[in-house]
């Protein structure tokens, strides 16, 4: 909020903000609980963490994280799969659906390298979920030479980046509304990662706002 304000050529600091907001009823929404939504239960491969935790990049296309997170809808649960560039963390690719399977991580995998081409070696960082260890999944990233990275069994702190982009899309958008369809959500997603979250949203992590084209 304090750096929105200053681009708007504000002078001001984060203690008056915090002042200031309850006094014009702007409050801050809080994280809700987690829900597990890995299934490491399976016998596919499982690589070792090339990430480490390091989730600063010196360029586009050198490290991308993905994950799978839920939103409630009255029709039932809506899957939402995401890759981030921690370069820019930037979404460049993502999918929906109404169930939690491959194709709907390879969907998102296959639009992030559709719109990229990433170079060899561009690291792929996930989680050990069945949907990043299948077969299927793994034969894509075989093909276009990443450089394979996986996070530690049930330790979400290994991709905090990515953790980070859900609890800022949920909080920003997700938590704020109630979806009366799924299609209702999938646009509002839509909306919200490509004419905000993206051109527009400052990350904290980076101290900048993100590149538009990358």
């Amino acid at each position: 909020m304090t750096e929105e304000l200053k681009e708007l050529g504000l002078e001001v600091g984060h203690r008056r903000v915090g002042r200031l907001m309850p006094q014009n009823n702007i409050s801050v929404i809080r994280t809700r609980k987690h829900k597990v939504t890995t299934d490491s239960n399976h016998k596919f491969n499982i690589a070792p963490n090339l990430l480490n935790r390091n989730f600063s990049a010196d360029q586009a296309n050198q490290k991308w994280v993905v994950d799978i997170s839920y939103i409630w809808t009255r029709e039932g649960w809506l899957y939402l799969a995401v890759v981030l560039d921690l370069h820019s963390r930037r979404v460049i690719g993502w999918a929906v659906r109404n169930r939690m399977k491959r194709d709907l991580a390879i969907r998102a995998l296959n639009m992030a390298i559709a719109l990229r081409r990433p170079p060899k070696g561009c690291i792929h960082h996930s989680d050990r979920g069945s949907q990043y260890c299948s077969r299927d999944y793994q034969k894509i990233l075989r093909q276009h030479d990443f450089e394979i990275s996986m996070s530690g069994k049930g330790n979400c702190y290994d991709n905090a980046a990515m953790e980070t982009f859900f609890k800022t899309i949920k909080a920003e958008l997700i938590w704020r509304h109630s979806w009366p369809t799924r299609r209702a959500a999938e646009i509002a997603i839509f909306e919200y990662i490509n004419r905000f979250y993206n051109p527009r949203r400052k990350q904290s992590a980076l101290g900048r706002s993100k590149s538009l084209g990358f």
